[in-house]
């Protein structure tokens, strides 16, 4: 600590800085702010002397380039020790929060991401440029040892711990073609590694890049799978589609691109990077009991599981290793979770119903405008379940239209809360005496729903007493 004091000191010319530690997830590394009257910088204490000389470089290369990093002010003689700018607070982890809880992101949360992986390109191809590869640590390049050590640490770390009994040969034969088809494109462009929402940080609303000390050459790909396929960002499929066609568009300021050969690329190390970061969360949470990192496992396989919908017919003994992986009795509980939809009839008179998952309800429909066979003393012991008073209905045709509209704006709903992960949304028809009308529109959409998309549907007729589950298929 006394190395950062005397680097502030001959940084400011102030002394006795205030110090206050900040907390990192998951780096080995300690980090600070010192301040003092006007002046705040962030003091580094790193155990490797290679990856901070590596940090210290890139940041340095960076900075000359005129790209969004933190500028290295002073560094120790032992280069155990250094200060960079003070960046703040704010990262962009942070900043997206709403949107990841929910799956739904606001426009200013869009803008941010858009804005950052345009960036990107501009990071992988700018920041190339003029760099001495060889101050990279531990390796100057993506190569296929690094990818050994990767694919060993997810098979050491996390398949080994899982109990399962596999074919190690057989798998390595699978590791070599995987690898064989990641190194199949070389590129001279700047491969930051760990690039993810985490080490982002927002200065006035600009993205500024930060913990690229693990960067390589290497391939433009494994990035863009690093921030996408993050495992807690819970980005939808049409948000992701939408921020690759902007990489691409920055990206082609300074290459050719061939989009269908970048995508089907990608898909190559988005498998990869999955592969990775298990291994990591393994090691970091099994063997470290760090709790972040255990936190993170569910969301990582669920994004294998979707990944692997399509197969890998390339890595036929990998694929089944991995899909029976995800389907072990330990990892149950962390499968994402599915839509439930609760439609209920209800009578106006006694009150819209309460949602009892706590999200504050969803559709409430309003069924009293239509024809009412409830003014009928004949329909006086049936409800909407009974043949007289469905023929009622569907003969006089009104409730028929009526559900002609609910249909497709029910449908995009559920459509919408499936792609988002949401896990409860409820649907509720309303009418006089919550008898006849409201029944019978409740108990055809939840067989309408059931039918369509195979999700669990749970039916209650509120004011008949009566509950019925439709069961998922998926």
């Amino acid at each position: 600590m006394q190395q950062l004091v005397s680097l502030f000191k001959n940084n400011t010319g102030k002394s006795n800085p205030e110090i206050e530690f900040i907390p990192s997830s998951g780096s080995n590394r300690r980090y600070f702010r010192l301040r003092k009257d006007d002046f705040s910088l962030i003091g580094v204490a790193g155990e490797s002397r290679g990856e901070n000389r590596a940090f210290i470089e890139l940041a340095k290369h960076f900075h000359r380039q005129h790209l969004n990093v933190p500028q290295v002010v002073a560094v120790s003689d032992d280069e155990m020790f250094y200060l960079q700018k003070d960046l703040g607070d704010l990262i962009l982890f942070d900043a997206i929060k709403a949107g990841r809880s929910t799956g739904v992101f606001s426009h200013d949360e869009k803008e941010l991401l858009h804005k950052t992986i345009a960036l990107l390109a501009d990071f992988q191809v700018k920041g190339a440029q003029g760099l001495n590869f060889d101050v990279c640590y531990p390796l100057s390049e993506f190569n296929r040892r690094s990818i050994n050590w990767d694919l060993n640490y997810f098979k050491y770390n996390f398949l080994k711990t899982t109990g399962m009994d596999f074919r190690e040969d057989w798998l390595e034969d699978d590791f070599d073609r995987f690898t064989d088809t990641l190194l199949d494109d070389k590129s001279d462009t700047f491969m930051y590694r760990d690039f993810q929402s985490r080490n982002v940080m927002l200065v006035n609303g600009n993205p500024y890049f930060i913990d690229f000390q693990g960067g390589r050459k290497g391939p433009v790909h494994y990035d863009v799978a690093s921030f996408l396929w993050q495992a807690k960002a819970n980005f939808p499929p049409d948000l992701r589609d939408e921020l690759i066609l902007t990489y691409l568009n920055s990206l082609k300021k300074y290459m050719d691109v061939d989009v269908s050969d970048f995508l089907e690329r990608l898909r190559q190390f988005v498998l990869f990077r999955i592969l990775q970061v298990l291994g990591a969360y393994g090691f970091r949470g099994y063997f470290e009991k760090k709790p972040h990192f255990i936190q993170s496992i569910p969301f990582a396989l669920n994004n294998l599981r979707e990944l692997l919908k399509d197969g890998f017919d390339e890595y036929p003994y990998l694929t089944k290793v991995l899909q029976e992986m995800t389907e072990l009795k330990q990892f149950a509980d962390v499968k994402k979770r599915e839509l439930e939809v609760r439609v209920v009839s209800f009578a106006y008179k006694k009150g819209i119903p309460d949602d009892p998952s706590g999200n504050g309800g969803g559709y409430v429909f309003d069924c009293r405008a239509i024809n009412n066979p409830g003014k009928f003393e004949r329909y006086n012991n049936f409800n909407g379940l009974d043949e007289p008073v469905i023929r009622f209905l569907e003969e006089d045709g009104e409730i028929v239209e009526f559900l002609d509209t609910v249909y497709p704006l029910v449908d995009n709903h559920v459509k919408r809360y499936m792609d988002r992960n949401f896990t409860n949304l409820m649907i509720a028809f309303g009418c006089t005496g919550g008898q006849h009308r409201s029944v019978y529109a409740a108990q055809r959409v939840a067989e309408h729903i059931s039918r369509k998309f195979g999700i669990k549907v749970v039916l209650i007729h509120r004011e008949q007493n009566l509950e019925q589950q439709f069961k998922s298929r998926n």
